[in-house]
């Protein structure tokens, strides 16, 4: 019998709550032998993997990482530079099926024969992905992506060479001027890590309404207020979509407008807002490249019920700007700045390149120059030599 079953048992026979003090007690009382420095490491061992995630906890704590994934019994973590094996022993296939079930039940979720896969979201904001056989025929699968509390800056980005330095000042007059924008990118792109700094910069005096369906940004802002979108529970009821949080965002006064991942019909609602007078709205849209957005916004849009000629006049009226992420082999990098602008007789929304990493400024640069000195933002040194 392992160290953790023997205190589970202690703790089951005595009938309290595993909290740390009690884990600690009954480690003392089982190990005596043992000084207080090392008692607390192994407290601190057995509670993860009585409450916490097991042998995956070390992995979760490293600031390092940002995505560990389970295949089996197989652990793969990624560090920003593609997916690398680590040496963590899970024990047996079934170890891994009582880990998932238990982080997924510690979130009020189910996970069993019945419902073999779960979506959760851990005490500590991490994002877990579970999946049991059958339906994962080599699993069980479980993937996580690790939140990180600490917030970036613009300077921070430029630092690690994700955001050019010369087109940083770019984005600082965006934010000023209240321009629209959607960032844009792949899974894992650093999406929501450029849109939460964006929003860092934001005024002081502005209030910032983001809704989501994880919470995951945290802008480093004095007046943020957030919304979380809810899923149904065992009973099928109960769920809180993004469409009606979008609703209710509107009816909070918002200076700036944001939801998190634009994934269905909230697109239109978002459309709609930014159309009645919020600008500076904000969010995130899974998009391979800034040619690729028009579409991705149709396909979105006819979930709402929205013709394709009456989207595209919202999407010309509302957005402004496009930035693309791309995460590559030295990291994650802002690829483009680009400018929705009308074109043809149905005045369908083109994006145009107004800046492109390791081309300069593209032939949209003195149309966000435009955009800018008429909110009355000076247009940046890059975008005036593109005149």
């Amino acid at each position: 019998m392992t160290v953790t079953d023997r205190i589970r048992r202690r703790l089951a026979v005595d009938g309290v709550e595993a909290t740390p003090a009690a884990v600690v007690r009954a480690v003392r009382r089982g190990n005596e032998v043992l000084g207080d420095t090392a008692v607390l490491r192994l407290a601190d061992q057995v509670r993860d993997e009585l409450l916490g995630a097991g042998p995956l906890a070390p992995l979760l704590a490293d600031p390092s990482i940002t995505d560990v994934l389970v295949n089996g019994v197989q652990v793969w973590v990624d560090r920003g530079a593609g997916l690398q094996r680590a040496a963590v022993r899970l024990g047996s296939p079934e170890d891994v099926r009582r880990l998932a079930q238990r982080l997924v039940a510690a979130c009020g979720r189910r996970l069993d024969d019945g419902q073999p896969y779960a979506d959760a979201r851990l005490p500590d904001g991490t994002r877990l992905h579970a999946v049991l056989p059958p339906v994962a025929t080599g699993g069980p699968y479980l993937s996580l992506r690790t939140f990180r509390q600490r917030p970036f800056s613009l300077g921070d980005l430029v630092a690690c060479g994700t955001v050019d330095e010369a087109v940083a000042p770019v984005l600082s007059a965006m934010v000023g001027a209240r321009l629209a924008y959607l960032v844009c990118g792949g899974t894992g792109s650093g999406k929501t890590t450029l849109l939460a700094t964006l929003l860092g910069l934001v005024p002081p005096t502005e209030r910032i309404v983001l809704v989501e369906d994880a919470a995951e940004l945290r802008p480093v802002h004095p007046h943020v207020v957030a919304l979380q979108a809810r899923t149904a529970n065992v009973e099928g009821a109960g769920a809180v979509g993004l469409t009606d949080l979008v609703r209710q965002a509107l009816r909070m006064r918002p200076d700036r407008l944001v939801i998190g991942e634009c994934r269905g019909a909230e697109i239109v609602d978002l459309l709609g807002a930014l159309n009645t007078g919020h600008d500076g709205g904000a969010g995130t849209l899974h998009a391979n490249a800034p040619g690729d957005v028009p579409a991705r916004l149709e396909a979105l849009g006819l979930l709402g019920g929205l013709p394709r000629s009456a989207l595209h006049a919202q999407v010309v009226a509302a957005l402004q700007i496009i930035l693309l992420v791309r995460r590559t082999e030295s990291g994650r990098v802002l690829e483009s700045v680009s400018v929705l602008v009308p074109s043809g007789p149905d005045r369908l929304a083109t994006v145009v390149p107004a800046w492109q990493c390791g081309a300069g400024p593209g032939p949209g640069a003195p149309v966000l120059g435009r955009m800018l000195g008429e909110r009355g933002v000076p247009a940046p040194p890059i975008l005036r030599a593109a005149r």
